[in-house]
């Protein structure tokens, strides 16, 4: 009896001598004490950051280090991490439930924590583009130095770079091995394992750098991550740069790996920044080894990436889009400004002697401005030169337009919110910096975001805006079916599927099996869930920026607009707008000047006739064909400008090729052909006409 309430005392004791216990930091030391006694203690390397907490819950202690919180039972021993989008700024457990803060780009948030099985995180974790945030594990591993990396492993085993470093340090082949399963066993994000797969590959374990990827593959898929989702190149670099690592390989010809990474980076980044230059380098490789058929595969593959792109250009469409605005640019200009040249050097004469009485050909716009407009160069036009020159100036306001749409467009769909493989989570917090265009494209894309950060209340409210929306049907039957709604679902699948007959994602949810990167992923990765339906880069550019009209539309209502620099506006470019919106206002409205007397005599003066040789379709101004003429030699003459040196169009390959050049000079040449010899029987009429004339004085 006295043993047994001595045994209680003793634990009442205990119990109250450990309730005293609390974590202490210290610089970078943790301390664990009881008292004035300390029951453990750690040193936080300063390579892990900026150290926030402790936080003690029900005997685990909680600390905050970079990106990443650690959570410790009461003896010291590491429970788990949680790897974060940002930098942990503070650690609270106010509520009953651990958060932690954290900071990253100016944007904040906050994500509950949970011990069970590790330390886990109850919302989606997007990880930023941001190499600080997801080389973490790895770049404290690289700085721990040799000599302490024992202790480092045994004090952290949840860092697989750790057991790499133990496994590339020792000769013992069974302790490598071990190691290497340590490295393999834990759970980290996919950048670090893609990371930590191009190190074992590099370290000579192929098939664990190949394991490494296959789990890549699912921590990915678990965060949302889509292939049907735009990657930009630092998107791709921060998650390990495999695009890197598959150049490094073909350099050292080590074709069997590159394969396996190029599967890796078609099974999960299809649509990456750069993706379609890398994928024909191996297509070439694969030529020179005889495998021919493989290569056209690759090529295949390519141009499936296209579907869904603007004007199915493929990924670079818009940087097309903007060439052929330069191109139309250059081309127009030339004629406008070849057609004004001409109609100069022939109305010079007439306007100088009739202006000599107001003053002048220049103080008369200040003596007798209204006079002296009705004897402005385009005076001396006819009506339907006018119209013609009226009608260039016309396109090219569209052309410089297009240009400046192209720019705008491009840079919008460069936003890291868009080209993250991925929707809600950090880049739904830069959505609202893109001002998105209110429409269904843009509730498409803020249904996405909140979908996939589990709010579906949120996500339906934005799909019925867009509504009738193909995609917005298919994602409604999604959170139908996941509410256990089957009928309802198949009911959006069928109306998705109606509308557009080409969607795979609602074909793939009634069952149908279609072939593309998305299905093929969601079928491995997520196995019996439903597919969402993702934007294309049409949806996304009418989300951003609107079509041409629209861009046209704000430059009239806000020209100023136009000099104001952003991403993708252009100071010079919008200053070259507003001088071609002038011009063509001007133009429009000399329509409604009474022509300026010109006699036959002066209609062809000597220097009109130089003109008229040398720039094709310019003394034809008159005549629809002299306009078709114009045009022809001044496009010709702009897509040659490249062999110049003095400008290009690098995303207008077919132009630079061997073929398309010959043809233009033979364009070029037979515009001057056909010139000759219509100026030569304009100048033969005219001769007949002045030798009339005179005989009619006579």
């Amino acid at each position: 009896m006295l043993r047994r309430v001595g045994l209680g005392l003793g634990l009442l004791a205990l119990g109250l001598f450990s309730a005293q216990a609390a974590p202490v930091l210290e610089g970078r030391v943790l301390r664990y004490e009881d008292g004035p006694r300390v029951v453990w203690q750690r040193t936080f390397p300063a390579t892990l950051g900026d150290l926030s907490g402790p936080l003690e819950v029900q005997g685990v202690v909680y600390l905050g280090a970079g990106p990443v919180v650690y959570a410790l039972n009461a003896a010291g021993a590491l429970l788990g991490r949680a790897d974060l989008p940002g930098l942990v700024t503070s650690l609270d457990a106010s509520g009953g439930a651990v958060r932690a803060t954290v900071q990253e780009g100016g944007l904040s948030g906050q994500y509950s924590l949970e011990t069970g099985g590790g330390l886990n995180v109850r919302e989606r974790v997007v990880l930023p583009p941001n190499v600080r945030i997801t080389g973490f594990l790895a770049r404290v591993a690289d700085a721990t130095p040799r000599a302490a990396l024992d202790r480092a492993a045994a004090d952290d085993p949840t860092n697989p770079f750790l057991a790499l470093r133990r496994a590339q340090a020792t000769r013992d082949p069974y302790l490598t091995l071990s190691e290497v399963r340590r490295a393999l066993s834990g759970s980290v994000p996919f950048p670090a394992w893609v990371q930590l797969a191009a190190r074992l590959d590099g370290a000579g374990f192929p098939a664990a750098a190949d394991a490494a990827l296959g789990r890549a593959l699912k921590d990915a898929a678990s965060r949302g991550i889509d292939p049907d989702i735009a990657l930009s190149r630092s998107a791709l670099f921060a998650y390990g740069n495999p695009s890197g690592y598959v150049g490094t390989l073909l350099e050292q010809n080590r074709l069997a790996r590159a394969e396996a990474w190029m599967r890796y980076l078609r099974e999960l980044h299809p649509r990456f920044e750069g993706g379609p230059a890398l994928y024909e380098r191996y297509a070439r490789i694969l030529d020179t080894q005889g495998r021919s058929g493989e290569a056209e595969e690759w090529r295949q593959f390519t141009r499936t990436l296209r579907a869904g792109t603007l004007y199915n250009l493929g990924p670079q469409g818009l940087r097309s889009v903007r060439d052929a605005a330069r191109l139309a640019t250059l081309s127009l200009g030339l004629s406008l400004a070849a057609a004004l040249l001409t109609l100069l050097a022939r109305a010079w004469g007439p306007q100088g002697a009739q202006t000599a009485e107001l003053g002048g050909r220049f103080l008369s716009w200040l003596r007798h401005p209204l006079s002296r407009a009705r004897r402005a160069v385009v005076a001396y036009a006819s009506w339907s030169e006018r119209l013609l020159l009226t009608l260039l100036a016309a396109a090219l306001i569209l052309a410089v337009g297009g240009w400046q749409w192209a720019n705008l467009a491009s840079a919008a769909l460069r936003s890291p919110a868009l080209n993250l493989g991925t929707y809600g989570g950090w880049s739904a917090a830069n959505l609202p910096a893109l001002n998105l265009r209110p429409g269904p494209d843009a509730a498409l894309l803020g249904g996405l975001a909140a979908q996939f950060d589990g709010e579906d209340a949120s996500a339906r409210e934005q799909y019925l805006r867009a509504l009738p929306d193909a995609c917005a049907q298919n994602n409604l039957g999604v959170i139908a079916q996941n509410r256990g709604d089957q009928a309802q679902a198949r009911e959006r699948y069928r109306a998705a599927l109606a509308a557009r007959p080409e969607l795979a994602a609602a074909a793939f949810n009634l069952g149908l099996n279609p072939s593309t990167p998305g299905t093929a992923f969601q079928r491995l990765y997520r196995p019996g869930q439903p597919r969402l339906c993702l934007p294309d880069a049409r949806s996304l550019t009418r989300a951003v920026t609107g079509d041409l009209s629209v861009t046209l539309g704000q430059f009239l209502r806000q020209p100023q607009g136009a000099l104001s620099p952003g991403p993708g506006r252009s100071v010079r470019l919008g200053l070259l707008l507003i001088l071609t919106t002038l011009l063509g206002t001007v133009l429009a409205f000399s329509l409604l000047l009474p022509r300026a007397p010109l006699t036959l005599a002066q209609s062809r003066p000597p220097l009109y006739r130089l003109l008229g040789a040398l720039l094709p379709g310019t003394s034809l101004l008159d005549s629809a064909w002299g306009g078709v003429l114009l045009l022809a030699w001044s496009a010709a003459l702009a897509a040659l400008a490249p062999r110049s040196g003095l400008i290009a169009f690098p995303d207008l390959a077919p132009l630079t090729q061997g073929g398309a050049q010959g043809a233009l000079l033979a364009l070029l040449l037979g515009t001057y052909a056909l010139n000759t010899l219509v100026f030569v029987a304009a100048e033969l009429r005219h001769s007949r006409r002045l030798r009339r004339e005179a005989a009619a004085g006579a």
